[in-house]
């Protein structure tokens, strides 16, 4: 296998979901500024670290906010569409099977391979990596009452420990780039905390 730098086409979706990370990030720190609180558990249908509101509500940032029902065609917005663009660039893997999307009518194709995850994909990476960083003070910590954020600032660091470990030893791209939004989301979330104090 040989490298080859991304295309221009790939660039851009890089770039695009550099930016859509960044706006979740952004309203990520508003929110739990607001009161609201960060789940080890992340939403089924697109992968972001769910919030709690006071009402023990679960929100979902990119969901509610930010993506639309189109965007699960997008490589930009899914995983998957992204996935399938790049391995429909670089021709079908050993070991994949390929079969014609159902409800397509553009004649795409959908490319399915074993996971490189011995994780269950419906846990999904953030909530795996928060059950191997979680305290057991962090179940505890609900919405935080004085503007001391140390639990939060701790239960951070500890993500980003372990997606740092993680990354390290990680051979899958999709992965990789899972850990990099990851560390992304939670040194934001750290940042915005940490100017909440000052």
């Amino acid at each position: 296998f040989e490298w080859e730098p991304p295309s221009e086409a790939e660039m851009k979706i890089l770039e695009a979901r550099r930016e859509r990370s960044d706006k979740i990030s952004k309203l990520m720190g508003d929110y739990l500024l607001k009161g609201y609180k960060m789940l080890g558990s992340v939403c089924e249908t697109c992968d972001t670290i769910l919030l709690e509101d006071k009402q023990a509500m679960k929100y979902c940032i990119a969901c509610q906010e930010l993506d639309t029902d189109t965007d699960k065609d997008d490589p930009v917005m899914s995983s998957s569409a992204a996935r399938s663009l790049t391995e429909e660039r670089q021709g079908v893997t050993q070991g994949s099977r390929t079969f014609p999307a159902a409800s397509s009518t553009s004649g795409r194709r959908v490319v399915q391979q074993p996971s490189p995850l011995s994780i269950d994909p419906r846990l999904g990476l953030y909530e795996e990596g928060a059950k191997k960083a979680a305290k057991p003070a962090s179940e505890s910590l609900g919405v935080w009452p004085i503007p001391d954020y140390s639990s939060a600032l701790d239960s951070l660091c500890e993500k980003i420990r372990w997606a740092s470990e993680e990354l390290k030893n990680s051979s899958s791209v999709e992965y990789s780039i899972q850990l990099c939004n990851l560390i992304k989301a939670s040194a934001d979330a750290m940042q915005s905390l940490k100017s909440s104090q000052s």
